[in-house]
């Protein structure tokens, strides 16, 4: 969702820009003034991904919506007005093919209900959310998306469910008001993660207190972690611990943020490793990686050691593997160039047990044949 003044119409495009370039597939703007809805027709000509119009007490804002050639209009249950205005609403969607967002929120339901529950608890936020599905359906009006946005990720997850049990619609998930990128960040991978691995939610928002290229980030990290969306690089890297040799933090920094500012169309697991320990025996299910050693790094290709390459060149390897990829990488394949290592270096396991024996002192003992 964008945060600049809708009514300002350059700035606007200029933000639907950049989060469109950082991966959002549909953009919500704020309509709280008549001259944001005056401008919402230019804001829809000028934008290259559909827009929506995010619509809070007064239903003339939605009407104008609509007219503009709107992509979607979400409504507040809690602030939209009198049926009749809701129904005019519906009406005007209807002929125009304009679907509905039904936009329940924790911080914004009806009196009644909350007169009712006490509180904004999971049944609150779902019994909003029917009673404006039941007034759709009596207006004969199905083109319906629903949320049920809470600002605990515990009490949004179980609001869902509950629609998802009863309904067929397209939902929308999101955290409300999770907080800063670091809170917001954990808040919104709960609360969309574990519905998503369920099944359940069909479009996301990442709402957080910084700049919305960062939600839409925070966004694609939640969807690439359960393997949705589009195709992408994923980053695996150790935790580290006192067995890490060299700087693999500063590694896996520069991979991530090339990786990003590429956008490889790819989709591949490269894991960064510390140490012989954990790559590549605990990575070996990564398509490639490195695995760090004093002073070099030992990289691998499904599970196989097939170079050994100095520090000051790891990061431009792991990058120029990733670019290189090919449809025989994927499959597994062994590759040609397997088994012969850089300036005569130990091959394989003997490659990660020396590198494992210069970080800990420890090396195998040799074991009796059995």
């Amino acid at each position: 969702m964008t945060v600049s003044k809708t009514h300002e119409v350059e700035t606007t495009l200029e933000e639907i820009e950049r989060v469109a370039d950082a991966g959002a597939d549909i953009v919500r703007v704020a309509v709280p003034r008549p001259e944001d809805a005056d401008a919402l027709e230019d804001i829809v000509q000028g934008a290259p991904v559909p827009v929506v119009a995010d619509i809070h007490f007064n239903y003339q804002y939605a009407l104008k919506a609509i007219k503009a050639g709107i992509h979607k209009v979400r409504i507040n249950p809690g602030n939209i007005g009198k049926r009749e205005w809701e129904r005019e609403v519906l009406e005007a969607a209807k002929e125009a093919g304009v679907p509905i967002r039904i936009g329940v929120n924790s911080g914004s339901l009806e009196e009644d209900i909350l007169d009712k529950h006490g509180y904004p608890k999971p049944q609150a936020l779902f019994e909003s959310a029917m009673r404006h599905v039941e007034v759709c359906r009596r207006n004969d009006f199905e083109d319906i998306v629903i949320s049920v946005k809470h600002s605990d990720p515990y009490m949004m997850i179980q609001a869902y469910r509950k629609v998802a049990e009863e309904t067929d619609y397209p939902l929308h998930l999101g955290v409300t008001e999770s907080g800063s990128l670091d809170t917001g960040t954990v808040k919104s991978s709960i609360g969309i993660g574990s519905l998503l691995a369920d099944g359940i939610g069909d479009t996301i928002r990442v709402s957080l207190a910084a700049d919305p290229v960062e939600e839409v980030k925070v966004g694609h990290r939640i969807l690439k972690s359960l393997g949705i969306g589009r195709p992408g690089v994923n980053i695996i890297a150790c935790p580290t611990c006192g067995r890490l040799v060299g700087d693999l933090f500063s590694v896996v920094e520069e991979v991530e943020e090339a990786v990003a500012e590429k956008s490889f169309d790819k989709n591949l697991d490269v894991a960064l490793m510390g140490c012989a320990v954990n790559g590549p025996g605990e990575a070996e299910g990564a398509d490639l990686g490195v695995s760090l050693g004093r002073g070099r790094a030992h990289f691998f290709k499904h599970g196989e050691v097939v170079d050994t390459v100095p520090e000051d060149e790891i990061v431009d390897t792991v990058l120029e593997a990733i670019e290189n990829w090919d449809e025989e990488d994927e499959s597994g394949d062994e590759d040609p160039a397997a088994g012969a290592t850089g300036d005569g270096a130990p091959t394989g396991d003997e490659a990660a047990d020396e590198d494992a024996a210069e970080a800990t002192g420890v090396t195998k003992p040799d074991l009796p044949t059995s």
